[in-house]
């Protein structure tokens, strides 16, 4: 796992934490909000970083 991802990755359960922490009802909080958003850029980052390995010989 690449460092931006691990980044995102501990941004995402800070902010969910956080909201549940503020709130106990379910409505939409900017907390909220920004999970989802860290948790996105978590899932691109992890695509970003995924190495493909190539072996042009064919046998």
């Amino acid at each position: 796992m690449s460092k931006s991802a691990a980044g995102f990755l501990i941004l995402a359960l800070l902010s969910g934490i956080f909201h549940l922490s503020l709130v106990q009802d379910t409505i939409v909080t900017l907390p909220l909000i920004a999970c989802g958003v860290f948790s996105a850029l978590f899932v691109l980052a992890l695509i970003a970083g995924r190495k493909i390995k190539f072996d042009p010989v064919l046998r």
